[in-house]
């Protein structure tokens, strides 16, 4: 089993090898209905887990707005499977900041993660404990180390694109990066969160989907 976080899996292995990123993309351009579902069902679980944390409960609404204008801008688009994640969660951020500013909050929307939920029912209150920690540990992490978290780890982007949407230099990125999970793991041990018994946010990544 690929032990990677699900936000960097590649779509083949995602979607169970349906065929190379270029055939799937090529055939979503022309409108086949399967390749676009494809790229629906590798990107959209990544995509929620990245915007609950940004909007909270209007992550479904914002996801939608994201994949309706991607469907609209996709024939323009040129790159590989990296290029492609980009270029979705860099309009997925903007998505985000502009729900936001509409809702007069501060303009930085990881500055407000979504409160702890109510105790689960019927079996779910492990779960729900652990979507707790998993955002009282973000919450508690500087807004510019909780941004490069999530772009890192739950969107599942590189440096180099992270730091060409938040406008920072990459040794910047690799530093809050460094730092924000070294702070994640510190809190988890203090607070005796389990899984997270290594710096990742991979224990609470499906935990933050649901």
């Amino acid at each position: 089993m690929d032990s990677r976080s699900p936000g960097r899996m590649p779509i083949s292995a995602l979607v169970g090898g349906i065929g190379a990123f270029d055939e799937v993309l090529a055939a979503a351009q022309h409108g086949e209905e399967w390749a676009v579902a494809t790229l629906w069902r590798a990107l959209q679980p990544p995509l929620l887990r990245y915007l609950r944390a940004m909007c909270g409960d209007a992550c479904e609404d914002v996801a939608s707005d994201v994949w309706l204008e991607s469907a609209g801008r996709l024939h323009r688009f040129r790159g590989d499977e990296a290029a492609f994640r980009g270029w979705l969660f860099t309009r997925a951020r903007r998505r985000a900041l502009d729900h936001h500013r509409r809702a007069a909050r501060e303009p930085l929307a990881v500055a407000d993660l979504p409160e702890p939920r109510d105790p689960a029912r019927g079996g779910e209150v492990e779960r729900a404990q652990a979507l707790d920690a998993a955002i009282a540990l973000l919450r508690s992490l500087p807004v510019d180390q909780r941004e490069v978290v999530l772009l890192r780890d739950l969107a599942g982007l590189d440096v180099e694109q992270v730091a060409a949407m938040t406008g920072k230099r990459p040794g910047t990125v690799r530093v809050l990066h460094h730092r924000g999970l070294k702070r994640l793991a510190e809190g988890a041990r203090l607070a005796d969160v389990t899984p997270a018994t290594s710096p990742t946010l991979s224990g609470h990544d499906d935990l933050l989907a649901a």
